[in-house]
């Protein structure tokens, strides 16, 4: 019997079986998708960075310089980061209406979509706080009795220990937090915008900083009960003093001239 020759195989042929194998177990997605997509969102960072450069120019570069370097009517914006961007123009602080000892909360002008433009402009000026993520600033699963005790030990001296705000020096003020988003009460803290001290990682942990928004949120809710009855800003027992002294005191002196001026008038009858 004469032997089968052996059947020679096309030379694309491995090459072909490879491909199969791929496409069967999702590796030919793993092994050519990956780079694409890279170069993808490099592509949609370049054209954000591009656009945010564009309305910078237009609404902050006057006072901020070109390039973001600063100048003698406002501070250098290079290494502030994405998270500061995010929470000044995100709350409508700027750009700012007119020099004052103090940017104001007003109304948003931009949309969110420009404002992350903007905010990716600046972050590529110089590395620096990044915008959190809705998991980072997210109270769930968080301790609102630490939260309490964190604001107490560094916030309430400014903010009142519910987050009322208050009064500062020089025309300053800590504003109000009750309506402040979870978002942009993170981005204060990691930023320390005004005159408010910056709370990174290193000082303040990311589960502190969620533990604080808890606290915040449940302390300022409709739900939460007031045992003391009228609360007077929640300052505390400064203002319930004052209230005291103005209210008790006057009624008092209200009495005794009352008093006086009836056994006055007893006299000359």
């Amino acid at each position: 019997m004469k032997k089968l020759s052996a059947r020679r195989r096309h030379p694309l042929a491995a090459f072909v079986v490879l491909l199969l194998a791929l496409a069967a177990t999702g590796g030919l997605y793993t092994a050519f998708a990956p780079a694409d997509k890279a170069q993808a969102e490099e592509t949609a960072q370049s054209l954000a960075i591009e656009e945010g450069k564009k309305l910078y120019a237009v609404g902050c570069s006057s006072c901020h310089g070109t390039g973001g370097q600063g100048s003698s009517d406002g501070p250098s914006l290079v290494g502030v980061g994405s998270a500061a961007v995010d929470f000044q123009v995100g709350t409508g602080r700027m750009p700012l209406q007119q020099p004052g000892a103090q940017a104001p909360r007003k109304k948003v002008i931009y949309t969110q979509a420009e404002i992350d433009q903007m905010a990716a402009y600046i972050a590529s000026l110089g590395a620096g706080p990044t915008t959190p993520t809705a998991k980072q600033y997210s109270p769930e699963g968080a301790d609102i009795a630490n939260g309490g005790t964190l604001f107490r030990n560094n916030c309430a001296q400014c903010h009142n220990f519910t987050g009322e705000g208050g009064a500062l020096t020089n025309g300053k003020y800590a504003p109000d937090l009750t309506d402040v988003s979870p978002k942009h009460i993170y981005e204060a803290m990691q930023t320390g915008p005004q005159n408010m001290p910056s709370f990174p990682d290193t000082v303040l942990p990311e589960q502190e900083k969620k533990d604080v928004i808890a606290y915040l949120q449940t302390v300022n809710s409709d739900k939460s009960e007031n045992p003391g009855g009228l609360k007077l800003g929640g300052i505390g027992p400064v203002a319930e003093g004052l209230f005291a002294w103005i209210f008790g005191l006057g009624t008092l002196i209200a009495v005794a001239i009352w008093v006086a001026a009836r056994t006055a008038k007893a006299k000359k009858s």
